[in-house]
């Protein structure tokens, strides 16, 4: 079911399913994607009696879109992560209450940030892909596993350029991009229908321009329950970064490596991530 979240930035639109009264889990995506990554999942999460919400973020969201060359300090991480503080309160009507947080890429980058700085409201931590910013910070300063190569397309989206070029020819340059790492074209499709918009795409890349450097965010040990998925054959993502995250997890760590599988993990192993997840919030409840 689709809806928009009223918060005080504006509305989010969100995918739901499962009982209002259930254990709430927010689902944050990556990029260049939208909440169509956790297709699979939130069914699957809401059938299980969890109120699963998975949002398209600041800048995905049109309710929420500031222009990044009015305020490009709109797309801060600070702001990303007050975001799903936000959402958590318009959902569940209450300022402190609990939730699950699930992340995947950009959307992981924001959950080690909330669970890092507001372990109080995180009850588990899933993440998919993206290493604690730790763990990545110091692969990409050693350039252990070619880090520093693999992490290139970071400075690309400083271009000015970058968007036109994306979305030119009927998007051949984004769909080629999420094609060849395993995304089916109707996968591709819904992404599309989010940021297709010129203004959207916009606005994602302006997370990275907020950051200026990806690598130059920090984030505390997180001391929340948390799972760690990764695919092997992650052409972003080393070995180093993925393997050392549980370095910076002060609480029960769950390290799950997928054989074979890319960066864009929900389109090509949906199974076993709602799997995984599944087990890890069952170990997990609210407190």
């Amino acid at each position: 079911m689709s809806d928009n979240i009223q918060t005080p930035e504006g509305k989010f639109t969100a995918d739901v399913a499962g009982p209002p009264t259930g254990d709430l889990i927010l689902l944050l995506h990556g990029f260049p994607q939208s909440r169509h990554s956790w297709r699979e999942q939130v069914p699957a999460l809401g059938n299980a009696g969890y109120r699963a919400v998975a949002f398209d973020q600041r800048g995905y969201s049109a309710g929420v879109r500031p222009d990044p060359a009015a305020n490009l300090a709109a797309y801060g991480i600070d702001r990303l992560i007050a975001d799903v503080l936000d959402v958590a309160e318009a959902v569940m009507k209450n300022p402190r209450a609990q939730f699950h947080l699930v992340g995947h890429d950009w959307g992981g980058q924001v959950a080690w940030g909330v669970a890092a700085a507001h372990p109080d409201r995180v009850a588990s931590l899933t993440v998919l892909s993206r290493p604690h910013p730790t763990a990545f910070r110091r692969a990409f300063r050693s350039n252990a596993d070619n880090q520093q190569h693999r992490s290139r397309h970071h400075a690309a989206f400083n271009d000015p350029t970058t968007v036109p070029r994306f979305l030119a020819d009927d998007a051949q340059a984004f769909k080629r991009r999420l094609a060849d790492n395993g995304v089916p074209a109707s996968s591709i499709a819904e992404y599309l229908s989010v940021l297709g918009d010129p203004a959207a795409l916009e606005a994602a890349v302006a997370w990275y321009r907020a950051a200026r450097a990806v690598v130059n965010i920090e984030a505390a040990a997180v001391n929340v329950p948390t799972l760690y998925i990764w695919g092997d054959a992650d052409h972003t993502v080393g070995p180093t970064a993925a393997k050392t995250t549980a370095e910076f997890v002060t609480a029960a760590f769950r390290f799950e490596v997928l054989p074979g599988i890319g960066h864009f993990v929900t389109d090509q192993a949906p199974e076993a991530v709602t799997r995984l997840l599944l087990e890890h919030l069952a170990v997990h409840p609210l407190r």
